[in-house]
């Protein structure tokens, strides 16, 4: 509320300036966004720091050098096939994983004799560092991409599997009641009641499972590769060359990160199948 003066002048009332609204941030940036580019920010100025006061650069480069490091790489063109091979295995692994882990997950969610039947290998497979099952995968499919393949779907399988059977335990059982009671069989249920109450497990675990996955293709290359970014960090970790050991670490965690924020679109895709809470 405004305030007229006996002189004639209009004074804005305390209200009306906290309704006034402050300058808005561009539409890209909020303040979620604003705290995470600043911590970025002081975290590269520690990490230069850091590698400026140090007596050995052996130990930790600085991010000019690491910068230095992603240009050579890239210029030398080796780099491409390096980053086709590690692609190609995260993604076969990881689509083979959603094609056994989903349905298998569901079956043993809705069927409790499947899931009491499965449970025992499960609980052992899953208790076991799947990284000691390399020398024999190698064994039995050959140091070929076959190997790789299975490496990264035995890290990815399980999350998808465990949380979307999760999921399916923790389905409303009155909705899947009323489906039943108007006559929906088995599979009307897993399309109607099930699948879209699962998504957000589902998409849970393929968020794991990508941080397996990327586990599974650097221990798949070390074991025995030509190509690969893995192989290229092992290659440069043994002739001290740390820049670019840091280049193909950071190359995997791009990667992890840009999956996943096509799962998270994916996701938001889906989001009409959950259903409403009210």
């Amino acid at each position: 509320m405004s305030i007229t003066t006996t002189s004639g002048s209009t004074v804005e009332s305390k209200a009306d300036r906290k309704s006034t609204p402050e300058r808005a941030l561009p539409s890209w940036l909020n303040e979620q966004k604003l705290w995470g580019i600043g911590a970025v920010v002081v975290a590269i100025i520690l990490w230069a720091v850091a590698a400026g006061i140090q007596h050995k650069k052996l130990l930790l480069p600085g991010p000019a050098d690491v910068i230095q490091a992603f240009a050579d790489l890239f210029s030398s063109g080796d780099i491409w096939i390096d980053l086709w091979t590690s692609a190609q295995e995260l993604l076969v692994g990881l689509a083979l994983a959603v094609l056994i882990g989903l349905p298998l997950g569901l079956l043993i969610g809705w069927y409790r004799r499947v899931g009491w039947a499965l449970d025992p290998f499960i609980n052992f497979l899953y208790a076991t560092p799947r990284i000691a099952l390399t020398p024999l995968l190698i064994i039995w499919l050959g140091i070929g991409s076959t190997s790789k393949f299975a490496i990264v779907f035995l890290m990815a399988v399980f999350p998808i599997l465990i949380n979307t059977a999760q999921g399916v335990h923790a389905l409303d059982q009155g909705a899947v009641r009323v489906a039943k009671c108007f006559g929906a069989n088995d599979f009307q249920l897993f399309r109607t009641v099930a699948l879209p109450g699962t998504v957000p497990f589902i998409a849970s675990g393929m968020r794991l499972a990508v941080g397996q996955a990327l586990i599974g293709v650097f221990v798949a290359e070390l074991a025995g590769a030509e190509h690969g970014v893995g192989m290229m960090m092992s290659t440069a970790g043994q002739q001290f060359q740390t820049p670019k050991v840091f280049a193909g670490l950071f190359l995997f965690a791009f990667a992890g990160v840009a999956v996943t924020v096509l799962l998270r679109r994916v996701e938001q895709h889906f989001a009409a199948w959950r259903p409403q809470s009210h």
